[in-house]
């Protein structure tokens, strides 16, 4: 065989694997330029801004001015009890809310797919529905049911003598929870039921013939089967938890002072803003990525550290 007639396939695959690239570049294309300017862009714009200080004149007779200083809002903003408070309430509120979130969603959906659940369609349906009603409608008919003065849940409870302070300062970022919960479990339900339906028959089979139990197949082959799919919808809980503000937002108005303008992070950095001090609330909003991301990938070692192991 001469040098050429070996040579010549060669070629072929390469201007194939050209053309392939050109083709994936050119469908990639778009969702780059959508990425790099709806987040990239921001990003970086945030960062850059966050370098800055605003000072202003002591008597405020003059437009306040922008000084390159790339610690300063840094350093405020770890200096600051408010900022401080907030996160911790929002690591808290993650703490507590992700896990029984997810794990009532892994229930329900155990329970949809399991051979003797009926109505399963009607099931499925309920469950999600909560997640169709807009978070902010949502935080609104939570709130009436909050309030102190028409909430119809102390109301059926008046005649035992119990009043529950849903909007009282202990326990309003755990009624924030519960908003944010009723609305999202049904969503990571259908998630995790849907990386259910992917298991393989046979193996269930095998594991009944075996004489293994409902509850031993659910706990020894489902739920570890379907493990990305709660990883994936853990992730997705972080970086929501990360994003509260809808519903502390509505639920200002009639908390009483329970929850003030820098409840959460977010609402923090929306306060600098409203005081036009778009730097501060740069700086803020960097530490908040910042912190996401770096939960989110701990997460991910620890969880892939487990399914080495």
């Amino acid at each position: 065989m001469s040098v050429a007639s070996t040579a010549r396939p060669r070629i072929a695959r390469a201007k194939t694997n050209g053309r392939q690239g050109r083709t994936a570049a050119l469908l990639l294309a778009p969702f780059v330029v959508i990425f790099a300017a709806m987040y990239l862009a921001p990003l970086g714009f945030a960062v850059y801004r966050s370098l800055f200080v605003l000072k202003r004149d002591g008597l405020g007779l003059t437009a306040p001015t922008l000084a390159f200083d790339p610690m300063a809002n840094y350093l405020k903003a770890f200096a600051d009890p408010v900022f401080i408070e907030s996160l911790g309430r929002v690591l808290l509120f993650g703490a507590v809310q992700v896990p029984v979130m997810l794990g009532l969603a892994t229930g329900l959906a155990l329970l949809i797919d399991s051979r003797s659940a009926r109505a399963k369609g009607f099931f499925r349906l309920t469950s999600f529905l909560p997640y169709a009603v807009p978070g902010v409608i949502a935080a609104l008919m939570w709130s009436f049911l909050y309030s102190g003065t028409s909430s119809p849940i102390n109301a059926l409870l008046a005649p035992l003598g119990i009043e529950i302070p849903f909007l009282g300062e202990n326990m309003v970022l755990w009624s924030v929870a519960n908003i944010v919960t009723w609305g999202w479990t049904g969503y990571n339900m259908i998630i995790i039921y849907s990386a259910l339906q992917s298991i393989p028959g046979e193996i269930l089979e095998a594991a009944k013939i075996d004489g293994a139990s409902a509850w031993r197949i659910a706990w020894n082959i489902k739920i570890p089967m379907v493990r990305p799919a709660i990883i994936l919808t853990a992730v997705f809980s972080i970086i929501g938890t990360a994003q509260l503000y809808n519903e502390p937002k509505v639920l200002q108005s009639v908390s009483g002072g329970s929850i003030d303008s820098a409840f959460t992070p977010i609402m923090a950095a929306q306060a600098a803003t409203a005081a036009q001090n778009y730097p501060y609330a740069a700086a803020m909003s960097v530490i908040l990525a910042v912190l996401v991301g770096v939960l989110s990938i701990t997460f991910f070692k620890l969880t892939n550290r487990g399914s080495d192991a």
